[in-house]
This record gives C-alpha cells, structure tokens and sequence, in this order.
C-alpha cells in the first residue's frame, strides 16, 4: 500500500491537486478599464546591512538636505548599488542566515538586522495623468520609504500593508525613477518567528485619475426582514483639478458570471477630494455560502463617465448569517455549527514568511483534509491570499490584530485590516488582542472599548473579540467590552463564567499546545524528542481532552487548536538547540503528526468519510517482546486491531478520547478494522518493512504552470522494495533540478541544524520536502534525488503554459548626473575647450530639468560634471543617456570625443563610456547661439551596458 491509494490510512485525503487556485478569479465578461496592477517582484537589488546615512557638515550639503528629492545615502537617486545581488519577491532574508546560539530564542535563533532594497522603475508618456499606487503587502518590520529621493512613507508593522502615492512624484517617459526601502528587522512585534524584508508582493497599481481607492468598495451581503440585501458603498477620488461628473454602477454576479442585479448612483468629484456612494441591491434566494459548499459572488464595481468606464474593480462576496449564542454556541445560516479552528502563522519549511500564493495554497488544503472548519490569524493580520483561499475552500477566520493600542498609528492599522478583509464571507469574527496583561485592568477595558468603536465604525456585521487567558472573574475586565470572550486555555473555568454571566457568547480561542514530534513517540528530555502519543506532562493539555471539553459544552462556539502547522522559533520546552516550535497538528512541512489522526476523527463526520488510522508505525527494531502503545483513531462506531491476521480486542469506538491497545510487539502487519452498525466499513494497516533501498518524490499536484510564480512542495520519501515508506530513515539526500530553483527544503525535525537553503537535505523519519519554483517559460520540470546506497528517483512534470502576471519592470542600477556648472561663454571652439583643464566649481551651476538661459551673443559654451561612475560601470563600461538635449554639441569623456550632435534642435543622445576606475569628468562643449537656451531639459543619467 503506498501514499496515493491512502494516506497514512483511511480518511486521508490525497495532497495532489490538478492546479493551485487562481486567485484572481474574476466573470470573463467584467468590462476592462484604464486600471493596471503590475506585480513588482523582480529587479531588486538588497544589501544585508545597514548603511548609515553620511553626517552633514557643509554649508552646500545642509542647503541641499532641506530640499525635496535631495535624500543621502542609500536613499539618494544615484547611490551605486550596481554590485548588489538582485533578488526576486517575496524575500526572507532572514530564512538565509544560519542558526546562532547567541541571536533571539523566539525568532528561531536567526538573527534579524537592517537591510535595504532598491529598484529602479520607468513609467510609459501614456502615464502621465494617471493616479499610480505603490502597494506593499508586507515588509517586516519597521519600513522607510523614498521614491526619487523624497521621504515618502515609514510604517511600523511588519504585517499591515503599505499605500504609497507615487503620483506626484513620478517622472515619465525617458526618466527613471528610483525607490529605495530600508527594512529595521530588529523591531519585533511577536515572540515567535518573523522573518524579516519584502517577505509579501508588491505591486504598482495604475488607475484613471477619477477611480475607485484601494479597499474602497465595501460589500458584505445582510439578512433582512424580506430576505436578502447587499449594501455597497464605494469610495472613489480625483486626482486632478477638474470636477467631475460621474456613476458609480455595481453588479452583482453568479460564480460564472451572470448577472444577478445592478444598480447606479450618480457622484461629484471635487477636485483632489473623495466622495463615497451608497446603494442598495435587494437579492432573492441567493446561494449560501458554507464550509462545506463556499458559494461566491462577484461584486463588479464600475467608475463611469457616460458609459466609459474609467475604473473598474471586482471583489468577491458571500451569503451567509452568522450569529454567537450566550446558550447554544454559534450559528451559521441559522444552523448549529462547532467552530473547528486552529491557530495559523505564516511560515513555513525552507522559505520562512516569504510563502508564495500556490504554497499558501497547499497549507489551506492541508487544513481541509484535517476536518478543519476555521482558522484564527495568529497572531496578525494574514496576506490577501489566505483571505481568498478561505472563501474559496471554505474556512471561516477570526481575524486578529497585532497591536494592543488605541493610539492613532496602531488604531490606523486597526481600520485597514477591516477595510481590507471586511467583504470577506469567510470572516466571522475580529480579534482586537491576544493575551494581554492589561486585560483585567480599567485602562485595558477602556482601551478595547475605543478599539471595538473602531471596529463597528467599519463593520457592525460581525462580532469583536479579544482573546484572554486570565482576569475572567476580575470585577473590571474587558470580557465586559467585546461582543464574543475568547478564551485562551482556561479551560476549566469554562462552566463557573458561564453560571455566572449565561448572557455572554464565549468561544474558545485558543486552546491545547500539545508538544510532539512528527514520527517519534516517546519522551526524551536529553535529545530534546517529545512524544506524538498526546500525553504531555502532568497539568498540560492534550488533543484530546482539550476538544472534549469544547465538543461537550454547546455554549461553547468552538476552538481554535495552537497550532495548525510547527513554526520557527519559540522551541518549547527545551530551547536550544532545539530552533522551531513542536505546537503543530502538523509539521513544519505540513506532513501529519499523530495528532493529525486524532483531528480528522474528532471533526471530519463519518457520513462524509470514514477515518480509520493507526499510530504509531511498525517498525521497532529493538523492541521484539516489549509492549508497545497502539492508538487507534476512528470516527466509526467500533474497531478491532489485528495483529498479523490475529485479533487483538474489539472496542466501541471513543470519539474523544480515541482508543488505545498495548500490544507486544512482533514484527508484521498491524491492522485495524472500523465498524459502522456492524457492517465493515473501513480497513488500514501499518507493517513492518524491509530497510530503504531506494526514493520516490510526490509531488503537491501534477499539474505546474510556467508563469514564473508557481511554486511546488514535493515530498521526499524513502521506501523499502515494496514500495512501503521506511519511517526510521534518515538518509541525507542531494538534489537536482532543471527548469526550476529549489527555494527551501525542510524535513520537519525541530533540531535539525542543516540549512534551509541548497541542494541537500537529510530525511527525517523518511521524509523531507523540496520546494521548488517552476522556471518561467519552462517546458519541462525535473528533479532528481539521490543518496548514498539508495536507488535515484528522478521525477519529471511537464509544465504547461501560462501567461505571467503583469509586471511593473524593474531595470538595473542608475546613475543620474544632477547639478552641472556652466563655463562662461568662449568666442571660439578651442578657448571654449581649454576650460575642460578649468576648476568648474566657480561656474554658473544648474539643474538638469531646465534649459539653461540663452547666450547674449553666438559663441561656445563648455558644460561639465565631475561624478564617480557606478562600480560595475567602471569594471564593464556603460552609457550616458541624455533623454532630452537641445542645441549642437560634442561630449567628451574626460577628453575623449565620445559623442556628436549636430543640430540645435531638442533630441536625444546617447554616447559609450569606457571602463575605468575612479573619478571622471564628463564636458558638453556647446555650440551656442544668441538668445537661444540649451542643455537639458531631463535628467541625464550614467547606466550600465546593454539595453536602455
């Protein structure tokens, strides 16, 4: 039996999947507008370290500091980073630095720093008008931005997101424009794993100067007396001086894209200002949306001006009710339904926070196969994609925020995470903070109170929480402030705060933190190994007991299970050299744990499918005669272990607690049989196999796409001669790859020491995992592992084509020449060309966005700029481009002849440079003529060689 007929026994479902979600699944016929959203993902170039900004001394210099587009250092338009790596998003950086004994306990013991990221952007004449948004969904932690060397943003949260508007300061056509972020990541926010840089996309956004704003339409169906009513209000702006006059029109379509109904609304634009409009579109009979059947609308909202549509943008929604009952727990589409949550971060093996949409995609599903019905955002606001698979594969979310505090930075980061997420159907609840110590005193009810005014401000369709693990029965405590207590452990307090408040709604919001390790099933504190058996230490809570408690108490809405998958970072008990956490219902790759049975018996309903599983495996070499603990995980009504075709006892089935043998271990096959009604329904097994003689890959899925974004994780496992997975093996492994980069690999062993980046990897009780990007344009994928003294497997999946995101381009490192000095006016060609030998720090100087003022007579003119070129330029050469030139002149490189220009009109011009080290200086001797201006009227910059 291997993994694609059952997975780990029956009730598994298969991980492979034909495509990953498209996540921007909108109606085909959705009317196109003016608006571009280009992914910014490739061209930049990161440096590892701080570069503190030059001290200002000179009278010049502290002139020019005072000045817009005058920033220094690293920040300046011109810094040389030619010789820095380029790195694609999203990026960790922190996932590349190695384990250190000394660094930070709760980061995972990986030190986090400064870093700077920059890149250089050219936007197309056709722009000009535009209103372009610079998005960044995350940059952790502390975030200073500058766009062509004008300050432009700071953010102080590594997960809310980032809106800059670029529009005032963006050049177009020939000019380039330079952005340039330093990323502080020694800011931390959680104790847990944060990683650190652009670990989440980034984007340009290009819209209509009148157009819809970011989260501007907010659109979260209402059940009404008459039945069912979508309220819609859209925002909208003008970036422009003229009014204007415009509709705002919304419609709401099916999942294929019909039209359901639609309505308009008239709306002035003033000029530089916002307007937002409100309709009302009644719906009958809609289709609800549910865990189990996600059902999703469209929202098509359109700007339009006449019938032309300046804007356009398409959210999703859903039908559904909800409600929390003090007595019966909570309610969806007025049915009864226990919350089966768990706590999410974003991390994952081998790539840390930098986790790409198809591997988001691959976590959620793994959360399905569990019986998973909900996720809590642990402890932070997640990215988009997470919010779309939710309301995709059905998983409703507690959406929590990061900070605890009403001040107006934090309460800002409140306001967007419920602008953002508010249309979601799979949110059910908001979470204003996560155990915190002031929440049993009068300052922290205070504060709740002003945050869920906040909230309700933004959304009065869902209930806020806030998720407590002490001061319940304190006589002020902000149980009293939020809509739905949220319960962190606690447990046995459950029914003494019920007795004596049965008017509030309680939920669990957090519960268990059950330690094991994936494959190991006993207790040794010396190596740092936990047991998968779900028996703690005394006082501790278990898998089992914990959802007992919940499944037990209908006033109960449910839980939420700490956690989903393993983590980096916060590795109780033990601490080093243990790096990441052993929490997971799964491990750091997403490969099951025992618990992982435990879970889909508890909550997956037998009439769905039948879960019968076996822990542990069967391979006990130096335990033939000793008794060995067998737990059996069912959601049947009885089962009957066999060992080698002899039966072991037969038992009603615990749905809780889950149902146990000590068996005397002899090698062979140990089955289980589950009974429904006396009828035979399900049957698995775990043998003994032979030792490893050779590798097999399974992929996630079959199906890949060569649009550069894609992004596999492929299961590494070590097998015997039949085929049987080998789960004592710890062979190390080397890779191969061709048409893809392996980007991260992971085992799941928390005290595994061996990098999370390269080509090899070890297996960890026999398995491993490679994430692997498929290469843009590939035909062809193909991976090959290899270990000493096993058989080779190589896997090959044929890419299929996929047209790539559209991308804002980034393009290499820039120079720009900004001030120039003007020589006085010569009568002749040579006089004007011996000031080349001249001082020029005495001259006329001038910027490079105007033309310099006429000649009071014909003449020559030398123009000079003295600069040190770009690192890379002096090893290879480059180019000086000058995008707009008027009059007749030669350049000189030095005192070289480089370039000519013959006739007086504006123009363009580019001339070589050669490769040389150190200063240069760059002349323009100009044929002037009387009462004409010349020189420049856009900057000229220095750039590599190759293409413009």
């Amino acid at each position: 039996m291997n993994r694609r007929e059952l997975l780990q026994g029956v009730g598994g479902l298969a991980l492979t999947a034909t495509a990953p979600v498209s996540y921007a699944q909108t109606p085909s016929d959705v009317a196109a507008s003016a608006r571009e959203d280009l992914l910014l993902d490739q061209g930049w170039r990161f440096y590892d370290g701080d570069i503190p900004f030059p001290e200002i001394l000179s009278q010049d210099n502290s002139y020019d500091n005072a000045k817009a587009g005058k920033a220094w250092g690293a920040a300046a338009a011109s810094f040389d980073d030619s010789e820095w790596p380029i790195v694609t998003l999203p990026h960790d950086f922190v996932s590349f630095r190695p384990l250190d004994k000394d660094a930070n306990r709760a980061e995972g013991y990986r030190r986090r720093g400064i870093v700077w990221y920059r890149n250089v952007l050219r936007f197309d004449k056709s722009d000009d008008g535009k209103h372009i948004e610079l998005q960044i969904e995350g940059a952790a932690t502390n975030a200073t931005i500058w766009f062509n060397g004008n300050l432009i943003g700071h953010n102080w949260s590594g997960y809310n997101e980032i809106y800059a508007d670029l529009t005032p300061f963006v050049t177009y056509g020939a000019e380039v424009n330079t952005l340039a972020i330093s990323i502080d990541a020694t800011a931390m926010e959680g104790w847990w794993y944060e990683g650190g840089g652009l670990y989440r996309p980034v984007r340009v956004v290009k819209r209509h100067a009148a157009h819809i704003v970011t989260d501007g339409v907010f659109a979260h169906p209402v059940k009404v007396d008459s039945g069912w009513s979508l309220p819609v209000e859209v925002t909208m702006a003008n970036a422009e001086k003229g009014e204007k006059a415009v509709t705002a029109e919304v419609t709401l379509r099916d999942s294929r894209g019909g039209r359901v109904i639609s309505r308009r609304a008239a709306v002035t634009l003033r000029p530089f200002d916002r307007a937002i409009a409100r309709l009302e579109l009644p719906v009958i009979d809609p289709q609800l949306w549910s865990p189990d059947e996600p059902y999703l609308y469209f929202v098509e909202t359109r700007l339009l001006e006449g019938e032309t549509c300046l804007d356009a943008v398409t959210t999703t929604c859903g039908f559904r009710s909800q409600r929390f009952d003090a007595q019966n727990g909570f309610f969806l589409n007025d049915t009864p339904l226990k919350i089966k949550g768990v706590c999410l971060h974003q991390d994952h093996a081998g790539v840390g926070t930098a986790i790409a949409d198809s591997l988001w995609d691959f976590r959620i599903r793994r959360l399905k196969a569990l019986g998973c019905n909900a996720i809590r955002a642990t402890h932070n606001a997640q990215t988009r994609v997470v919010l779309d698979l939710c309301d995709r594969y059905g998983l409703m979310v507690m959406n929590e925020n990061r900070r605890f505090n009403p001040a107006p930075e934090y309460m800002e980061q409140l306001r967007w995470m419920v602008r953002r997420d508010r249309n979601h159907p799979s949110v059910i609840l908001w979470s204003v903070f996560n155990e915190e110590p002031m929440q049993s005193s009068e300052a922290g009810f205070k504060m709740v109170e002003r945050m869920v005014h906040e909230v309700k401000t933004l959304d009065t369709s869902r209930p806020v929480t806030a998720a407590m693990n002490g001061g319940f029965f304190a006589d002020i405590n902000v149980a009293q402030a939020v809509d739905v207590v949220g319960f962190n452990y606690n447990q046995d307090s459950y029914d003494a705060f019920h007795a004596r408040h049965p008017d509030y709604p309680l939920t669990s919001s957090e519960d268990t933190s059950a330690y094991s390790i994936r494959g190991v099933f006993e207790h040794d504190e010396a190596r740092h190994l936990t047991s998968g058996y779900d028996d703690p230490p005394k006082g501790w809570a278990t898998h089992r007991g914990s959802w007992k408690m919940i499944a037990e108490r209908d006033f109960i809405a449910g839980g939420f299970v700490w956690t989903a998958f393993d983590y980096h970072g916060e590795p109780s008990p033990w601490g080093w050299p243990t790096n990441s956490s052993m929490y997971g219902i799964m491990d750091l790759c997403g490969f099951d744990k025992a618990a992982a049975s435990i879970h889909q018996a508890q909550w997956v309903p037998a009439a769905v499918r039948p879960i019968l599983r076996i822990e542990p495996h069967w391979n006990w070499p130096d335990k033939v005669g000793q008794t060995i603990k067998v737990m059996v995980c069912t959601n049947l009504d009885e089962v009957e272990l066999r060992l080698n075709g002899q039966s072991l006892g037969r038992q009603k089935a615990d749905p809780y607690e889950m149902n146990e043998w000590r068996v005397v271990y002899s090698p062979g096959r140990l089955e289980a049989v589950g009974y429904r009604a006396g009828q035979v329904i399900a049957r698995t097994q775990v043998e003994t196999t032979g030792p490893a003689v050779s590798l097999r890959i399974e992929p996630d899925r079959d199906t890949v796409f060569g649009d550069g974004l894609d992004v596999v994780p492929m299961r590494i496992e070590a097998i015997d001669a039949h085929g049987r997975v080998v789960p004592l093996a710890q062979d190390r492994l080397t890779f191969q790859i061709r048409g893809g980069d392996i980007i991260g690999l992971g085992n799941g062993d928390p005290n595994s020491f061996e990098p999370e980046k390269g080509t090899t990897r070890s297996l960890f009780n026999g398995l491993a995992q490679v994430i692997v990007q498929v290469g843009a344009q590939s035909k062809q994928l193909t991976l090959t592992a290899t270990a000493p003294g096993l058989k080779f497997v190589t896997l090959t999946l044929k890419v299929l084509p996929k047209v790539p995101p559209a991308r804002q381009a980034g393009l290499p490192s820039i120079q720009v020449l900004d001030y120039w000095y003007c020589a006085p006016e010569a009568n002749s060609y040579e006089a004007a060309k011996a000031n080349m030998a001249t001082d020029m720090t005495h001259w006329d100087d001038f910027g490079p966005r105007w033309l310099h003022d006429p000649q009071p007579k014909d003449g020559y003119t030398l123009i000079s700029h003295r600069y040190v070129p770009h690192a890379k330029v002096q090893v290879e050469g480059g180019a000086i481009d000058f995008p707009s030139i008027t009059g007749a002149v030669d350049v000189f490189d030095g005192d070289t002849l480089v370039g000519r220009k013959t006739d007086s009109a504006e123009g363009a011009l580019t001339v070589p440079i050669a490769p040389g080290k150190g200063e240069r200086r760059v002349n323009l001797l100009f044929r002037t003529e009387a009462g004409k201006p010349f020189a420049f009227k856009q900057n000229v910059f220095v750039r590599q060689k190759g293409p413009k």
